[in-house]
């Protein structure tokens, strides 16, 4: 009951600031909030925050939810993915949050390094800034300079220049002070309405929102572990260890812990900066077609991708170079998904609904007893208005976005890692469109994703796949057979009863019968092989 109370007392509070920025559409979507808008609409005496007349809801949503701090932004990103949820508009308009908070001090910054590495700053830095270079929900980064070994150069080390003589420049993100606690307090409130939620509108449980709250407090635990942002930046590193077109800022382990993470400084202007990057003689569509590659190996090669690419965390250094920063948020898309996920992508490129058919009821993705021609018929209905248009028009993300909104008719499960995917395809084709508005990355990625579908999806690739499979079969088979007989062992000391009066269940069938002798049958076949 006090869990409740609490609860409604913080949804007031929270419906009060969304009435302020005219923003109460939110409380539709929630059961049991009946009365809770013209409350918070009488609580903020009808004032509405004068510079959202002229915006969209999903503009006044992203003010309102930076105006409720840290938990909401990311709530806010984390629904930007969600367009069956919220709707293709808004959750395009969620994605322009950027997280924007007023800094802390440089002396509560100095304090929390202190802390983490248990050292004064002036002995762990040759020299630290008091001024927050950037501010964010969850952390600040400050520059920095650290002192390099005699027979280390700046260049070696990872860093875009030395500060000084033989000092490397560094930039140190911290975490903001007390933010576990406004997260798990934030938590609290979306775990109940979730619960609420899936417990008040059995229609909508296929959307798993208490599976979805706790994959985002998965995700902001992380993020609050600097030392797991700094392993995600490392692993990416080493997957373009051999592209000196993509580099990766280095992390300096030493300086480095839960709350305090150091990398090496990069020396670029921001891949939005379309007219610094014209002033630089840098060719925009150069740096498209380099950016869709990259974010194609990251999918497809690797499973293993930036998942916050917002226009501010990707720089260009002065020789063209790419330079991201940022890992905090990294998604990971397994080797089935990915080949899911290349025969729907070109399926829908070539207009092959058969093929986009064929790989939704092959993954499961949708019900084998839905209809195959209904939901071919769906999907061209989706796909045929957006790749009607001209070739630099055409959106991969608003496709997916529009399948995802099909998912209730079809009684299709929500597939996370697609839907974070989605998330980061929209940020890039904004990006790319920012820079190069003729330029349509997936038209320069189609000839990678057949490429790769070749080596990976044909014959050899799949007799390969086999060959592993079966390899790690027999890796578990001496595990397997130690099972068989510790299970032959208990049947004969009496500690399983198997009552010979009853009909034997499927399970114990195939424990005491089946896989005995499809384990039998398998030693035969080596044994004769």
């Amino acid at each position: 009951m006090l869990r409740t109370v609490r609860n409604l007392l913080r949804l007031v509070v929270i419906a009060r600031t969304l009435a302020h920025h005219d923003a109460l559409f939110p409380l539709d979507w929630l059961p049991a909030t009946g009365g809770l808008a013209g409350l918070a609409r009488l609580l903020n005496l009808f004032q509405v925050d004068p510079r959202v007349g002229d915006k969209r809801p999903g503009e006044r949503l992203a003010l309102a939810l930076e105006a409720l701090g840290p938990s909401f932004i990311k709530a806010g990103q984390a629904l930007s993915t969600r367009s069956d949820l919220v709707g293709e508009e808004i959750a395009s308009d969620l994605t322009s949050l950027q997280d924007r908070l007023p800094p802390f001090s440089g002396a509560e910054a100095r304090a929390a390094i202190e802390a983490e590495l248990g050292r004064p700053v002036d002995e762990i830095f040759a020299s630290f800034e008091n001024s927050a270079t950037a501010a964010a929900s969850i952390a600040q980064v400050h520059f920095a300079t650290v002192r390099a070994p005699a027979a280390v150069t700046a260049e070696e080390a990872g860093s875009g220049e030395d500060d000084t003589a033989g000092d490397i420049a560094v930039a140190v993100k911290i975490l903001r002070p007390g933010v576990e606690k406004a997260f798990a307090r934030d938590l609290e409130l979306l775990r109940w309405l979730a619960a609420l939620f899936e417990s008040t509108q059995p229609r909508l449980r296929r959307l798993k929102p208490v599976a979805a709250v706790e994959t985002f407090a998965e995700t902001v635990r992380l993020e609050m572990d600097l030392r797991m942002e700094a392993a995600a930046a490392n692993e990416l590193a080493e997957n373009f260890a051999d592209d000196p077109e993509y580099v990766v800022p280095r992390i300096d382990w030493e300086r480095t812990a839960r709350r305090v993470m150091t990398s090496a400084r990069i020396d670029g202007v921001r891949l939005h900066d379309v007219a610094a990057l014209e002033a630089a003689g840098h060719d925009l569509e150069d740096l498209v077609r380099r950016a869709a590659s990259v974010f194609f190996l990251q999918v497809f090669r690797d499973g293993f991708f930036h998942a916050d690419m917002h226009p501010g965390n990707l720089f260009v250094g002065a020789d063209g170079t790419l330079l991201p920063i940022d890992f905090g948020i990294m998604g990971r898309i397994d080797r089935p998904t990915r080949n899911y996920l290349a025969d729907m992508l070109l399926g829908f490129l070539t207009r092959d609904y058969d093929r986009v058919a064929d790989v939704h009821f092959r993954a499961g993705y949708v019900p084998a007893h839905k209809s195959r021609d209904l939901f071919k018929q769906a999907a061209r209905a989706i796909a045929e208005p957006i790749l009607d248009r001209p070739t630099s028009e055409i959106s991969i993300a608003r496709l997916l976005a529009q399948l995802f909104q099909i998912t209730e008719q079809f009684d299709m499960e929500t597939q996370p890692q697609l839907l974070l995917l989605q998330k980061t395809m929209l940020l890039a084709e904004g990006v790319g469109r920012s820079l190069a508005p003729e330029t349509n990355m997936w038209t320069l990625a189609q000839p990678m994703i057949e490429e790769w579908m070749s080596e990976n999806r044909g014959l050899e690739a799949r007799l390969a796949d086999m060959t592993a499979d079966t390899l790690l079969a027999l890796e578990r088979l001496p595990h397997t057979v130690t099972e068989v007989e510790r299970a032959a062992r208990a049947i004969a000391d009496g500690n399983i009863r198997i009552d010979s009066g009853r009909r034997p269940s499927r399970q114990r069938f195939w424990l005491y019968g089946a896989v005995p002798a499809v384990l039998a049958a398998f030693l035969l076949g080596l044994a004769l092989g």
